[in-house]
């Protein structure tokens, strides 16, 4: 299996996988400097970008040079979830974000990451990441921009992104658990 994930890293989306997964090293460095240096956060936002623009690039490379690989699967949410992680580490430990924030994107994450492997394992194969994944990590995504930035906690923006984020984060494991359930029932009825 090793063998077959060494073959797989030299296609070009994996690649973008694997340098946007390295983003959490830059983002780290930056948010040494986040209350003493005013010009970091647009440092910070413009990494975010770059990530959200790699996650969007990989796919389509992978669709248009059919190099959709098992490894791809594993690599482009694995990334997703380090950046995203990070930045909610970093904004938590400089209580830019609160408890509740914190901790649904945490578990969200953890829950997904700990389900694909067990999923994996009944399958034998990974599950892709799916629409509403995506979408929901877009939409924490710009939430996270405008929390970096210093948008008012009371501004209609910032709340709208806040709660959906909250909902989707909570619709997305949901629908994961449903998507993955009814994988293993296809597959059982399948094989009978």
């Amino acid at each position: 299996m090793i063998k077959q994930y060494l073959k797989e890293i030299n296609t070009k989306s994996n690649m973008l996988s694997l340098f946007r997964l390295l983003l959490f090293i830059p983002i780290i460095i930056l948010f040494q400097y986040y209350n003493s240096e005013p010009s970091i956060k647009y440092w910070l936002v413009g990494l975010l970008i770059l990530a959200s623009i790699t996650d969007n690039l990989d796919g389509y490379l992978a669709r248009k040079y059919n190099e959709i690989t098992e490894l791809g699967k594993i690599i482009d949410p694995l990334a997703d979830k380090v950046v995203i992680i990070t930045i909610v580490v970093m904004l938590y430990y400089f209580k830019v974000i609160n408890d509740l924030f914190f901790w649904v994107i945490v578990l969200r994450d953890v829950l997904i990451l700990l389900g694909g492997f067990y999923f994996s394992k009944k399958l034998g194969k990974i599950m892709p990441s799916n629409y509403i994944g995506k979408f929901t990590v877009g939409i924490i995504g710009i939430f996270l921009l405008t929390a970096i930035l210093g948008l008012s906690k009371s501004n209609w923006l910032y709340l709208t992104l806040y709660y959906l984020s909250l909902l989707l984060s909570l619709i997305s494991v949901i629908a994961y658990l449903f998507r993955a359930i009814e994988e293993v029932k296809w597959r059982k009825n399948v094989s009978v």
